[in-house]
C-alpha cells in the first residue's frame, strides 16, 4: 500500500513537472516527455492512452490529467487522520492530516543543460555543477584468415559545468587503445570537445572552443549504444571524417516547429595529409597546428518535427593549403541524412559527396615533396542505407535489434586530368548483425562484414566483429 501511494505521488510530480516544462519548450521535446509519462502510467493501467492519436499532444495531456485525477481520488480514503500526543486535560484533541509523500525527481543523467547539437533542456537558476559522464567500448575484431584481435578501443570521460543559466561548458577527453607510447601509433589521448555556450535565446546562441563538426549522423552522436554495428559506418569514417573536431566559433539555435541549426567558422583541413585510401580524413587538424588564415565554413540544419523522424543536411567549405605553398585546394562537402522509426522498424540512411579543387596540382606538389604520388581524387562519394528491426515486444525491458547495412564508398570517384583511379578504393560493404541491449545505455554487438572492391588484383577481406559499448 505504501509503495503504491508513493508511486502515485511520483506520477503526480512528474506530470506537474512536464506541464511546467512544456511552457516555452518545443513540441518535439514535450511530446517525448509526455510519451515517457504515458509509459509510466501504463504500469498502473496497461490500456491507458491506447485510444489517443500519437500526434495529438493536447488530447494525450488531457488523458494524463484525467487519469491523475482518478488516481488521486482513489487514494483519498487512504489518507487517514492521526491524533498527536494527548494535550493537557480538558483541551480538545488536535488532529493532523497525513502529509503526502513529496514528488521524487525522475532518474536520469543530469547532463540535460548541455548538448552538442544545441538543444537545451533548461536548468534551474544559479551555478550548477554537472556530474561526470562518459562512454567506452572494447572490441574483438577478426579479418578472414587472422585470429581475433582484442582492443579496448575507447575510454571517454565527459565533464560539464554550468556557470549560470546563460554560460555553460562542455568537454570530452578520450583515451584510444588503452595506452599512449611516445610517437608510436599505438594510442592517443585526445581532446574531442571543449567549448563554452553563451545562451541568448532559443533561436540564437553563441558557441566557441573545440567543437565537433556538424556533418552526418555519427560525428556528433558517436556513443556506442547510439548506432548498430561494432565499428562506425565506413562512409562516416572514410568519406566523412570521424571523430572530426576543429577549433572555432559559431551559432546554434532551435527555430521551433522541429527545426534546429548549427553554423560555425572553424580551423581548416590540412591538404598535405590527404591520400587515395582515406580521402580527406587524414587532414583533420584536431585543433593542433591548425590554421585560421582561411577559416572553413560549416552549417547543418535538422528537422525533427514529425514523431520518430529526423532529417538533416550539412554543407562544409574551406581552403586546406596552409601547409602547401603554391597550392590552396578548396574542400567542399554536401551531405544528406535521415532517420525514421515505424513500429518496430528503424531506418537510417546517408549520402555524402566531397569535391577537392586543384587536386591535380596538389598531387604534383606532394609527389615533388615526398616522392610518392598520393593520387587524391577531385571528387569522393559515399552513401549507406540501414534497416533494423526490434524483435522483442515493447513491454520487455531488454532490446534485440537485427540489422543490415549496405555501404558504397569511393575515394577515387572522379580523378583530375592525368591521374587514373585506383580500383581497390572503390569499395562496398554489407554489414549484418545483432545489437542486444540489456539496458538502454549498454549495447552488446555482433556483426559480419562482407567487403568488396572494384580491383581484380587487390582482394577485399571480410571480417567478424564482437563488441561491448556503454554510456553513463
Amino acid at each position: 500500500m505504501v509503495k503504491r501511494v508513493v508511486y502515485q505521488c511520483v506520477l503526480a510530480g512528474l506530470l506537474l513537472q512536464a506541464r511546467a516544462y512544456g511552457q516555452g519548450q518545443n513540441s518535439t521535446d514535450l511530446e517525448r516527455r509526455i510519451a515517457e509519462l504515458e509509459e509510466k502510467m501504463r504500469l498502473v493501467d496497461p490500456e491507458f492512452g491506447r485510444e489517443s492519436r500519437a500526434s495529438n499532444l493536447a488530447r494525450r495531456l488531457e488523458l494524463l490529467e484525467k487519469k491523475m485525477a482518478e488516481v488521486l481520488e482513489a487514494r483519498r480514503p487512504e489518507v487517514e487522520t492521526r491524533a498527536l500526543p494527548s494535550p493537557p486535560t480538558g483541551a480538545p484533541p488536535v488532529l493532523a492530516v497525513a502529509q503526502p509523500v513529496p514528488p521524487v525527481q525522475p532518474a536520469g543523467p543530469a547532463l540535460l543543460p548541455v548538448s552538442v547539437t544545441g538543444d537545451y533542456q533548461g536548468s534551474p537558476g544559479g551555478e550548477t555543477r554537472l556530474p561526470v559522464a562518459g562512454y567506452m567500448d572494447f572490441h574483438f575484431n577478426k579479418d578472414a584468415g587472422e585470429p581475433f584481435r582484442p582492443d579496448f578501443h575507447r575510454f571517454v570521460l565527459l565533464f560539464g559545468h554550468s556557470f549560470s543559466d546563460r554560460i555553460k561548458f562542455w568537454s570530452e577527453l578520450e583515451v584510444e587503445h588503452a595506452l599512449v607510447e611516445g610517437g608510436e601509433e599505438s594510442g592517443e589521448v585526445a581532446l574531442e570537445q571543449a567549448y563554452l555556450d553563451f545562451l541568448i535565446k532559443p533561436a540564437f546562441n553563441l558557441r566557441a572552443g573545440m567543437m565537433l563538426t556538424p556533418v552526418g549522423i555519427v560525428n556528433e552522436r558517436h556513443e556506442p549504444p547510439s548506432f548498430n554495428g561494432v565499428e562506425r559506418p565506413f562512409v562516416e569514417t572514410v568519406i566523412i571524417p570521424t571523430t572530426w573536431r576543429e577549433l572555432g566559433f559559431g551559432f546554434t539555435g532551435d527555430l521551433g516547429r522541429g527545426f534546429r541549426y548549427r553554423t560555425y567558422l572553424t580551423s581548416s583541413l590540412d591538404a598535405s595529409r590527404f591520400n587515395a585510401e582515406t580521402g580527406i580524413t587524414g587532414g583533420r587538424s584536431a585543433g593542433f597546428d591548425a590554421s585560421f588564415r582561411n577559416p572553413a565554413k560549416v552549417a547543418r540544419l535538422e528537422y525533427a518535427g514529425v514523431r520518430r523522424m529526423t532529417l538533416g543536411a550539412s554543407v562544409y567549405s574551406g581552403h586546406s593549403g596552409y601547409n602547401m605553398p603554391g597550392v590552396n585546394p578548396r574542400v567542399t562537402m554536401a551531405e544528406l541524412d535521415g532517420r525514421y522509426s515505424f513500429g518496430r522498424l528503424d531506418l537510417r540512411g546517408l549520402f555524402a559527396n566531397t569535391w577537392v579543387s586543384q587536386a591535380g596540382e596538389l598531387n604534383w606538389r606532394l609527389e615533388q615533396n615526398t616522392g610518392v604520388n598520393p593520387n587524391v581524387a577531385r571528387q569522393m562519394r559515399g552513401y549507406y542505407f540501414e534497416p533494423g528491426i526490434h524483435v522483442l515486444p515493447r513491454r520487455t525491458r531488454n532490446d534485440v535489434i537485427l540489422f543490415t547495412r549496405y555501404e558504397k564508398y569511393n575515394t577515387q570517384h572522379r580523378m583530375p586530368d592525368g591521374y587514373a583511379p585506383l580500383p581497390q578504393f572503390n569499395r562496398s560493404s554489407w554489414v549484418a548483425g545483432v545489437t542486444y541491449k540489456p539496458n538502454a545505455d549498454v549495447a552488446i554487438k555482433f556483426d559480419y562484414v562482407f567487403n568488396r572492391n572494384a580491383s581484380a588484383v587487390v582482394r577485399a577481406i571480410n571480417g567478424i566483429n564482437l563488441g561491448i559499448g556503454w554510456w553513463f
